[in-house]
């Protein structure tokens, strides 16, 4: 047997062991508090992020480059993976989760610096970040380090994805649009694995958001404000 596979179903077997009650009261329907659109990257571990072992908690979805948007035959809608908790289990809370050293990111820079050639299932990725990244790359400080310029374009496509939710008619006014930027690379001034809030329904000012949400004043931080 495939000892990849082996290893994942020992796992479950321990999850299931520890979590065969806690299903009790979600069995039959949810109301997640929260959707979080987190990147898929591997070194982001969705529920492990917020200390989350209770099922029910948190709606996840993940794709590469924590996008909000599908592309369809009438433009870029909100994504309906993240649209579902918010129009049907009573979800007000909005949470767009980037990563340092972000791999779609790092792809999306390259292709519009010097262009990539890669599978047409990521080139539709890229494609949707691409435009909405390329004003970042050319605001971008001169003579910044790649690693830095990456990291700053991390924090620009949270904006991004929290400005086109916003604006979005899809989501009503009362729900609350967040992102964040979760660092693993000593970017930031916390530990690794730190969440850090860049952008709070749209408002991407420091001073201003910690003034507004002092209970969380020393989570709020930004490396770029452009």
């Amino acid at each position: 047997m495939n000892e990849t596979l082996r290893s994942l179903l020992d796992g479950n077997a321990d999850h299931a062991r520890e979590f065969d009650s806690r299903f009790d009261d979600v069995q039959d329907g949810q109301q997640p508090a929260a959707v979080t659109v987190c990147c898929s990257d591997s070194r982001v571990l969705q529920d492990h992020v917020w200390g989350n072992d209770e099922p029910g908690s948190v709606f996840t979805c993940a794709n590469i480059g924590n996008r909000v948007m599908q592309r369809t035959d009438d433009g870029d809608v909100v994504s309906g993976d993240l649209l579902y908790p918010v129009a049907h289990t009573g979800t007000e809370t909005v949470v767009v989760v980037g990563h340092t050293g972000c791999g779609a990111v790092t792809a999306t820079f390259d292709d519009l610096t010097d262009g990539l050639d890669e599978p047409a299932g990521i080139t539709h990725c890229l494609d949707i970040l691409r435009p909405r990244l390329e004003p970042g790359v050319e605001a971008l400080p001169e003579g910044i380090e790649r690693e830095d310029a990456i990291n700053h374009l991390v924090e620009y496509n949270v904006d991004r994805q929290v400005e086109f939710l916003v604006e979005s008619e899809e989501i009503p006014a009362d729900v609350g649009v967040v992102g964040v930027v979760y660092d693993f690379q000593d970017v930031y001034s916390g530990r690794r694995g730190e969440v850090h809030v860049v952008n709070v329904n749209g408002e991407t000012d420091v001073e201003q958001l910690r003034a507004a949400y002092p209970d969380i004043d020393s989570r709020i931080e930004r490396r770029w404000e452009y």
